[in-house]
């Protein structure tokens, strides 16, 4: 019998009815949905009324552990074993401003252990980590698997780059449909998702950052901790040590919002310097991935101070062709808001800001489209600030003027002034932990 003759196990209806009437499916059968419609055999249709039972039903902790694992099952599986040393990644949820993992790799490579990050591009008002990096004269994303393992053994030790196409295909064709089908918001397909790459990755162990409020993915913090909880079981059911915090992205993470200007505001940082935000996030991260690799009392924000996580950012990127010494691109224009009273900065909503930066240039509408690597918000002034009538806000900067107006409207109601400062509330809200989930 030929291979397009030949009887399927099983059949795709009967496995979108037992979702949608609230069952749980059987693990031959949705590792089987998997395969299929990887191979083409189950259609965009039948795949997409799967995703919409799964929003509206939900799926059990094993479940979502056998639809991870066969999104994994349909690609390449990469090992670290012969490094010698461990290897601790971080993720994200993305954000406005989340310049993070720029400082964090080199800073965590500083102690001997392997930071191998893949990392992807930007969509719509959240920054992507290869853009912002694309931003240094040189630089290139795409490394070979040799060239990858040969920096994560020697000195540089870490490596931030593009994910290869062979992780995980089929969760790149399930979020494709997501994204067009209303069920991108699915908590077990989020997860899976996240999951399904990181695992492949063959990291030994995983810190989640997971981003809530304004200029996050998951709004609400209920949600983000549902969404961490199920992460954090996912990497402790294939045997990957995971943590995840859950931090706040109601305002802007630091000061710079684009691509170039956040490298200039990570290198500040790497410097002993930046924003307090991004100092802070950087340090908590650092200490929770070396903590995963055994080493809980690691002097973290010493090597940002005395230079040593400098010195491997340099390496890094000269590991990958960058000249961390040349000149950023700048903007060929400016625009300056001002304040128009006195008093304390009450609130800077991260989603107007992201969207404004999106319509200067520096997001992308399609995954086609190129950014405009100078574009993007610096602010004057957080939330908790106190300034004068006059007084610089944050100015915004394009390669064209026309972009202004639009970024403008995005901006409007999006932050105030009062006349009392705003109470403070910590980045990081709650740390989650695989042994907190078993009490």
């Amino acid at each position: 019998m030929s291979a397009t003759t030949a009887i399927e196990p099983f059949d795709a209806i009967d496995v979108i009815r037992a979702k949608r009437d609230g069952g749980v499916v059987p693990e031959a059968a949705l590792r089987w949905m998997v395969d299929a419609y990887t191979r083409g055999y189950v259609s965009d249709a039948q795949m997409a009324s799967f995703a919409m039972a799964i929003f509206q039903r939900g799926m059990q902790r094993d479940e979502i552990r056998v639809l991870t694992d066969a999104m994994i099952a349909s690609g390449e599986r990469m090992s670290f074993a012969a490094l010698g040393k461990r290897t601790v990644d971080k993720h994200s949820t993305g954000g406005v401003g989340d310049k993070i993992t720029l400082p964090l790799a080199p800073l965590v490579a500083v102690f001997g252990v392997a930071v191998p990050q893949l990392s992807g591009r930007g969509l719509g008002h959240t920054g992507g980590t290869l853009d912002k990096l694309e931003a240094i004269p040189g630089w290139r994303a795409a490394l070979s698997n040799d060239e990858m393992f040969a920096q994560l053994q020697g000195e540089v030790g870490a490596v931030i780059c593009a994910a290869g196409s062979g992780l995980a295909p089929a969760d790149k064709k399930l979020y494709a449909l997501r994204d067009i089908t209303g069920t991108v918001e699915a908590i077990p397909l989020i997860a899976s998702s996240i999951m399904s790459k990181k695992i492949a990755e063959g990291t030994d162990a995983l810190v989640l950052d997971v981003k809530f409020g304004d200029g996050a993915f998951m709004q609400d913090i209920d949600r983000a901790r549902e969404l961490a909880r199920t992460m954090v079981a996912l990497g402790t059911d294939s045997g990957v040590a995971a943590t995840a915090l859950l931090t706040d992205m109601n305002t802007p993470l630091g000061r710079a919002i684009g691509n170039a200007n956040e490298v200039r505001e990570s290198v500040e940082v790497l410097a002993g310097a930046g924003p307090a935000d991004v100092r802070e996030l950087t340090v908590a991260l650092a200490r929770e991935m070396l903590s995963l690799a055994g080493q809980p009392d690691a002097d973290v924000e010493a090597a940002l101070d005395d230079g040593r996580a400098m010195d491997r950012w340099n390496a890094m990127i000269r590991a990958q062709d960058g000249d961390p010494t040349a000149p950023l691109p700048q903007p060929r224009e400016t625009h300056v808001v001002t304040a128009q009273r006195d008093g304390f900065v009450t609130r800077m909503d991260a989603l107007a800001f992201g969207i404004s930066a999106w319509r200067l240039g520096a997001g992308r509408a399609r995954a086609e489209d190129a950014v405009v690597h100078a574009a993007g918000i610096d602010l004057a002034v957080k939330p908790g600030e106190r300034v004068t009538a006059g007084q610089p806000l944050f100015t915004l900067s394009a390669d064209d003027e026309s972009r202004f107006a639009r970024a403008l409207e995005a901006l409007d109601g999006s932050y105030a002034i009062g006349d009392a400062a705003p109470d403070t509330t910590p980045i990081v809200r709650e740390r989650i932990t695989a042994e907190e989930m078993t009490r």
